[in-house]
């Protein structure tokens, strides 16, 4: 069991730790995807500035079509009306158009077209001189340099991801390293402590047996004292299947059984075993029961979870405690309530925590819920439920809801 455990501990690690690495690649591409956006748009921008100040600036000192400034042509138009360009240029690029438009005075935005596949941004001016200029500039080196710089962008973000992923999961696994050790510790401690257990529970059951088979045989034997012993023999039958399930919850990858669960008949049988400490107490166990309610689950792990909400009921009750087992729809819905002096407001928040301790209210003592309200809260977890607290005044109530069972499914095996 150790060695199966401790592989377990090591299976868990590596996926959280996975996890942790996925989570961090997802982060970190996130934050280059933004980065990016960013990036693009203020190079897009600085592009159209600077393409913007270069076509002003040929316009500006254009006198010579026959000379434009590298990757660019010029079109020159004269008072006169005779037009220049410069040579090859290539053929349908020039925009008569805004030439015409702009010697006449208009303001002729500046815009791009794609002649044959390539793309050109054409801005047209009338000048004071009387000369309307129309600059054209060729976007291909703007554009090589821009992809380019795009695809270095996207490399670098690429590798930054697969680092992110790698980096996380490494520093994953050497967080985690700790908490699976101590983690392991634990189920271990478990893992033996119900090994141990195992054998001497065996002896009492099997002993308690034979004693209720003598008890049977003798025909002066006591009704009553037959009746005691029944009920030892059942609470270690009981004890057993608490204790299988003890060693599965210790083994962090196993699977607790689900099965129809008469969640009535359960309450039943824990509040008889919780008649004696009651009757010590001078407690009145009620259960409240509407028709046929059955869940779905672990008859041994939901018997814990229930035996630890009396339990806590009758320690904490002044006259009475009351169960209510209730079928809503596809929930199945456990209350115990009991009469006691409530729960501390300010602890209410952490009452499912390991540990977690409350004052009396008007009492300088302190109320001890120690860890069976936490192990409450964790099988009813691991049963796709929840277990509230719906009040902490005038005595406190708790309620525990869980999947119903389908009604077409089988009834539950007696223990």
């Amino acid at each position: 069991m150790t060695r199966g455990g401790a592989t377990g501990e090591a299976v868990l690690a590596r996926r959280a730790a996975v996890r942790l690495g996925v989570q961090a690649a997802v982060l970190a591409g996130l934050i280059v995807v933004a980065l990016t956006a960013v990036a693009i748009v203020v190079l897009l921008d600085a592009q159209r500035t600077q393409v913007g100040a270069a076509l002003q600036e040929a316009i500006d000192r254009a006198d010579d079509a026959t000379d434009p400034p590298a990757g660019m042509f010029l079109v020159l138009r004269e008072p006169t009306g005779s037009v220049r360009a410069t040579p090859r240029l290539p053929t349908g690029v020039a925009d008569p158009n805004s030439l015409s438009l702009a010697a006449d005075g208009a303001s002729v935005p500046t815009r791009e077209r794609s002649v044959r596949g390539v793309r050109y941004e054409i801005a047209t001016q009338l000048r004071d001189d009387g000369v309307t200029v129309q600059a054209i500039l060729d976007l291909t080196a703007n554009h090589s340099a821009r992809n380019q710089l795009l695809a270095t962008m996207f490399a670098t973000g690429l590798a930054g991801l697969l680092v992110a992923g790698a980096a996380g999961t490494w520093l994953g696994r050497r967080a985690l390293t700790p908490l699976s050790g101590a983690l392991s510790l634990q189920r271990r401690f478990v893992a033996d402590a119900g090994h141990e257990l195992r054998t001497p529970l065996t002896l009492l059951g099997t002993r308690a047996q034979l004693l209720r088979r003598r008890l049977r045989r003798d025909p002066d034997a006591d009704p009553q004292l037959l009746a005691e012993v029944e009920g030892v023999v059942s609470d270690a039958g009981r004890l057993t299947a608490i204790l299988e399930d003890l060693l599965l919850a210790a083994d962090p990858l196993g699977v607790r059984p689900r099965e129809p669960v008469d969640l009535a008949e359960l309450c039943r049988d824990v509040l008889a075993a919780a008649a004696a400490a009651a009757e010590d107490r001078g407690i009145e166990l009620r259960l409240d029961v509407e028709g046929a309610v059955r869940a779905v689950g672990s008859t041994a792990a939901l018997r814990r979870a229930v035996t630890a909400l009396i339990d806590n009921a009758v320690r904490h009750a002044t006259h009475t405690v009351d169960v209510r087992v209730r079928s809503e729809g596809a929930t199945a819905a456990l209350e115990v309530a009991d009469d006691g002096s409530g729960v501390d407001p300010a602890v209410a928040p952490r009452l499912f925590e390991r540990f977690a301790t409350a004052a009396r209210p008007g009492e300088s003592g302190e109320r001890r819920y120690g860890l069976g309200l936490a192990l409450v809260a964790e099988i009813a977890t691991a049963h796709e439920g929840r277990v509230t607290l719906l009040g902490t005044t005038g005595g406190a109530t708790f309620r525990l809801s869980i999947p119903a069972a389908d009604p077409s499914s089988q009834p539950p095996r007696k223990l």
